[in-house]
């Protein structure tokens, strides 16, 4: 392959038309605007404005939509779109038999307001949120998310709710900054908090926030601008970097929030009587050690005067070189104390502005030249006057290199110190003598490098020495496992809060975090916002950022919501890449409809019910799958819609049908996960599925399931041998098979025929044909074993029309 070749495969990569010289224009960040419903020849096949987009689009190719399905069809088809799981005998039967002209609105909205309609687009929801239980590979950290579920119960009832979609997304970037405030919104921050841990890099971490809210709401893949500018898509990097400012100025929490009052009962008190012991004896423990650790930084601050000096012409990579030297410093303390000297050097301060003098001499012209830093340091112009008791000291000593600058200063330390302890003991909240107390706050106060907190964690390389490591690390784990999964403990919010004093951020240049470049202040993305975009204010600007994407005038999140529903209703979206409306993205195949629904959306209160009411009820969503050779001849991938797309059931839906038809389902809503959920034991739908990062079964990948380390807007498709081998080998299967014979049903039945025509009741709801019953007693015979009936429903529990929806 040559260079030209790869020049004509770059250029067919590229945009073309508006876009590519106008990126504006791109039809994605036009404003929403509602198009009048076309004329159309045959408007008597018309249910709803819809169809009118959609026969337009068929007329234009003399093209003419499929006959309406038959009723079983469409009773089934509602049934796994709406809720994942399979129409009872009875309910098919009770639609048919139904001749009222509202029938059918009247399904489509028993439906809607069934709870098993959250659990069913909640999965779809949180493939977008990539939700899983475990945190990936964080080295020796618990990698368990204990209360992942909260979120995945969130939405649920949300779904259940109805919540207005734009309320959805403030509730899930921004739920604690809502008025009035609402413990169970909290759960729905899990949303950016339940993602992988990158074995805990944190710039992967955040970057995987901005993957998830861009591309899973916006439609964006702003993450391509981590490094460079986009490639495409109008986002610089500086874009990039002011959402990482957002979401790197919000922390979660050391202890995760309740987000209901728990129950005062006998198991909660009990809870809490332990769990007080267990805080004690950590808190116990951390102010023995916290105490050593101060008082060894104060003690020996010469020796870390002087290792912080040396350390500065060190890159923050060498700092193993610290531990290798021979030295007992503790390299933690050493970078605090180059921090507390970068700050201290920024201006005049009393107490270090004359070790900043010595230490940028020369070491060969301190000797020579201490009497002239000394006088220049007390000039009466200078703004702020030098502490007495380190020049007195200073004056007083020889002093002829470094060592003997930090000499002094150790010795002035030792002395302040002294008297504090001494005045602390009698209750002193300060020292008398000014002079002191200037010193005592280099000790002790709050920006001082000896004053440090052991917890979080990432302290830990405080304590002295690795056993004391380990006891603290044994006493923490001791309190989160039993806050987490103690008897009687209650569930919590995988919350977020925000920092006290935001920072803005930089741009990381080529995506190095040791490189920085300009700043990058918290806004929106100007290609959305305008160029002119207000900067975020409020905190970490979570909140802004929310209504700056749930906001009317935003030109793509009703789109791709819109979108979103339609792709999993007909098994294509109107645009083809439901996380990319980026320039790349194939223009949608009816643009007018798309921004028709997106208004109709927003307009209807960001309903998502009455958003699936639209669609649901139009002729065209209830059209037959039957193919058309003539149509297909036009349109092979059916883009116009001509016709319903058949379509194969996702990997949840399978298992929960043989779970329904077996008698074993078991229909409680959220909850904990549930491990294993292949076991004869496990009953509950798979939504609810224990999910490990590290070891996602391969059974799921073999059917499509998407990998919960990235946002997922849409799934695979693929039909593959494994698949099948799984129907006719797992346990599972022929256990529902088992089960399903063990009905009463089944039991009832008198005869062979009387047999088959009840498993197909409840497998297929509907009656065999007479080539079914003929195939079946061929098989059986007149005087059938239980092995002959359990291969039997085997086969017809893993046959194509249970596996696909028309």
């Amino acid at each position: 392959m040559g260079p030209s070749t790869f020049l004509a495969l770059a250029l067919v990569a590229l945009p073309s038309g508006d876009a590519a010289g106008e990126p504006g224009r791109h039809w994605a960040f036009q404003p929403v605007h509602e198009p009048a419903t076309p004329q159309v020849r045959e408007a008597e096949w018309c249910s709803t404005p819809i169809d009118r987009f959609i026969l337009k689009g068929l007329e234009s190719k003399d093209l003419r939509p499929s006959a309406e399905a038959d009723r079983r069809t469409l009773i089934r088809r509602l049934h796994f779109d709406l809720l994942g799981l399979p129409p009872t005998w009875e309910e098919v039967q009770a639609f048919v038999q139904d001749i009222a002209p509202d029938a059918y609105a009247r399904l489509v909205d028993r439906l809607l307001a069934s709870p098993h309609y959250g659990e069913r687009w909640g999965r779809h929801w949180l493939d977008v949120a990539r939700y899983a239980d475990t945190k990936g590979y964080v080295f020796f950290e618990d990698a368990e998310y204990p209360w992942a579920w909260t979120y995945r119960d969130y939405v649920i009832e949300s779904l259940n709710q109805d919540l207005p979609y734009d309320r959805f997304i403030l509730e899930q970037l921004a739920a604690d900054q809502l008025e009035p405030r609402s413990l169970p919104a909290l759960r729905a921050l899990g949303f950016l908090t339940l993602g992988g841990r990158f074995m805990n890099n944190q710039q992967d971490i955040l970057d995987d926030r901005i993957d998830a809210v861009s591309r899973g709401l916006l439609g964006l893949t702003v993450s391509c601008a981590r490094c460079h500018d986009h490639k495409y898509d109008p986002i610089l990097t500086r874009d990039y970097y002011s959402l990482y400012g957002v979401f790197a100025n919000a922390v979660e929490p050391t202890i995760p929030p309740l987000y209901f009052d728990p129950p005062q009962t006998e198991a909660y008190q009990a809870f809490a009587k332990e769990l007080k012991a267990r805080e004690q004896k950590l808190a116990d423990f951390v102010r023995t050690k916290r105490e050593q650790v101060m008082s060894g930084a104060r003690t020996r601050a010469a020796e870390y005067l002087l290792a912080a000096h040396a350390l500065e012409s060190q890159p923050s990579t060498e700092e193993f070189m610290l531990i290798a030297d021979g030295s007992d410093l503790n390299p933690r303390m050493i970078r605090r104390w180059q921090s507390f000297l970068l700050r201290t050097r920024r201006n005049h301060h009393p107490v270090m502005a004359p070790w900043h003098e010595f230490a940028r001499l020369p070491e060969a012209q301190i000797a020579e030249r201490v009497g002239e830093v000394l006088a220049e340091l007390i000039r009466p112009s200078v703004e702020r006057p030098l502490n007495p008791l380190i020049v007195q000291t200073l004056a007083s000593q020889p002093i002829r290199k470094l060592e003997d600058v930090a000499r002094c200063y150790g010795e002035v330390f030792k002395t302040v110190d002294s008297a504090w302890q001494a005045g602390a003991a009698q209750g002193a909240s300060r020292l008398q003598d000014p002079s002191q107390e200037e010193i005592r706050q280099v000790l002790y106060g709050p920006d001082a490098p000896a004053n440090v907190a052991l917890l979080p964690q990432g302290n830990l390389d405080l304590l002295p020495d690795r056993p004391a490591q380990e006891e603290l690390k044994k006493l923490l784990k001791a309190v989160e496992e039993w806050r987490a999964k103690g008897a009687g403990a209650p569930p919590r919010a995988m919350a977020l809060e925000d920092v006290a004093q935001p920072i803005e951020q930089r741009v990381f240049i080529r995506g190095n975090p040791g490189n920085l470049g300009e700043l990058a202040p918290r806004r929106f993305l100007p290609i959305l916002a305008g160029q002119d975009s207000p900067l975020f204010t409020k905190g970490s600007g979570r909140l802004e950022l929310a209504r700056a994407i749930a906001s009317p005038s935003n030109p793509l999140t009703a789109r791709v919501i819109v979108n979103r529903l339609w792709l999993h209703h007909f098994g294509a979206g109107l645009v083809s890449t439901p996380g990319d409306f980026g320039l790349r993205s194939d223009p949608p195949s009816h643009p007018e409809l798309l921004d028709y629904l997106a208004a109709q959306f927003m307009a209807n209160g960001w309903s998502l019910k009455q958003l699936h009411r639209q669609i649901l009820l139009s002729a065209t969503y209830r059209q037959s799958s039957r193919d058309r050779p003539d149509c297909r001849a036009v349109d092979p991938e059916n883009r116009l819609l001509w016709r319903m797309n058949r379509r194969p059931l996702d990997f949840e839906s399978p298992r929960d049908s043989l779970l329904a038809v077996s008698g074993r389902l078991k229909h409680e809503i959220g909850g904990p996960s549930v491990r294993h959920p292949f076991l004869a034991s496990a009953n509950r739908r798979t939504l609810y599925t224990y999910l490990d990062r590290m070891n996602v079964p391969s059974l799921f990948r073999t059917f499509d399931f998407p990998s919960p380390d990235a946002t997922s807007p849409q799934r695979d498709t693929t039909v593959v041998a494994p698949q099948a081998l799984f129907l006719m080998n797992n346990d599972f299967v022929s256990q529902s098979a088992e089960r399903l014979l063990e009905r009463a049903e089944i039991r009832r039945a008198r005869g062979v025929e009387p047999r088959v025509e009840s498993v197909y009741q409840l497998i297929l709801a509907r009656l065999p044909s007479e080539a079914e019953v003929s195939l079946a007693l061929g098989f059986l015979g007149s005087e059938p074993t239980e092995q002959q009936w359990k291969r039997y429903v085997h086969a017809l529990l893993m046959s194509n029309e249970s596996a696909t929806v028309d």
